[in-house]
């Protein structure tokens, strides 16, 4: 048994736990609010990431990870490099830039009016329709096509990210039934990473992952060539996918280990808020989300961290507008609603 530290938030009610103590006696010891201790099954890891990342084939993160890896496509018997160009040139619209920092884009293959100005995300009736994008990516929608089945299926986009973070947050508080979205990495390296709650892992190219939006997650993408994601929603979180014409998994899922942030660490990033202003607040809050990538925590730990921050700028607007931001981000959001800095 190997022990691990893993953070916790202090967290409202439908935030779900961050750990699970496995064969284990052990109780958890006193700690400041940003720690918790569990003790877990950890298998031997293996160092080749930048930095101090290490990362693990096995071990307590693949137990405590709720997102699926549900097959793996032959994606090098598709010619896309023209289609990735394609994509590379295409422009942005700018509907996500609340949640996302660095260069973060969603561009729409298909959704439910091929229309190219349809591009803010929201479940539909009836059968999906190219765009003019999808009509110029013949490719990739040879990819959904013939994998996928197509009656459930209500948009298809491309996420596009370099340098990029986005802030932890849960998809699909808008409505009453969340969907089933799935991404598929076309283009991507070893710097492209998810999270979820307290996990961060990577998905490889090709590999078809079920995303569980309705916990905390985030991505973080530092490669110098965009990461290039397939993205597809389908109606219905109960009913299974049918995935056809898959080849074997031949590698094992790829769980990211953090070592813990230092205190000295986390006094450096709380008292950036002592500069907070209402101008700067919102660029500020990547230092936040960037730890959870590099240090062990859960996913809405960044949001404590960020309130604390925000505390010690003495501005009691600076604290309601992080305190708003958690809400937004992780704990309720209305339908067309917007969040303004």
């Amino acid at each position: 048994m190997q022990e691990m530290t893993v953070r916790t938030p202090r967290r409202a009610p439908d935030v779900p736990p961050t750990g699970q103590t496995t064969n284990s006696r052990r109780k958890p010891r006193h700690c400041p609010w940003h720690h918790r201790r569990v003790t877990v099954a950890a298998g031997k890891g293996y160092q080749y990431l930048h930095g101090c990342v290490r990362q693990s084939n096995c071990g307590s993160g693949i137990s405590l990870l709720k997102a699926q890896r549900l097959a793996v496509l032959p994606i090098d018997s598709y010619d896309l490099d023209s289609e990735f160009s394609t994509l590379d040139d295409h422009e942005y619209g700018g509907e996500y830039d609340t949640f996302t920092f660095g260069s973060w884009s969603s561009h729409v293959l298909a959704n439910g009016t091929g229309a190219d100005s349809d591009t803010s995300f929201r479940p539909h009736d009836g059968h999906m329709a190219l765009t003019e994008l999808g009509k110029k990516l013949p490719g990739i929608m040879s990819l959904v096509t013939e994998h996928f089945p197509l009656d459930r299926l209500q948009w298809v986009r491309i996420f596009r990210a370099s340098d990029a973070i986005l802030a932890p947050h849960v998809d699909f508080l808008e409505w009453d039934k969340p969907g089933t979205r799935l991404q598929i990495p076309l283009r991507t390296s070893e710097d492209s990473l998810h999270s979820e709650n307290a996990v961060v892992y990577h998905l490889r190219r090709g590999e078809v992952w079920k995303i569980h939006t309705t916990d905390p997650h985030s991505t973080r993408s530092s490669a110098e060539t965009a990461r290039l994601s397939l993205c597809l929603d389908f109606s219905d979180a109960e009913e299974p996918i049918e995935i056809r014409k898959e080849i074997p998994a031949t590698e094992p899922i790829r769980i990211i280990e953090r070592p813990e942030a230092t205190e000295a660490e986390l006094e450096e990033l709380l008292n950036i808020g002592r500069n907070f202003t209402p101008a700067t607040m919102r660029s500020d809050f990547r230092r936040f989300a960037e730890l959870h990538f590099e240090r062990r925590s859960h996913a809405a730990t960044t949001y404590d961290w960020y309130a604390e921050a925000a505390r010690r700028s003495g501005d009691a607007g600076v604290v309601a507008k992080a305190r708003a931001f958690r809400t937004y981000c992780i704990e309720k959001r209305a339908d067309g609603e917007t969040f303004h800095w």
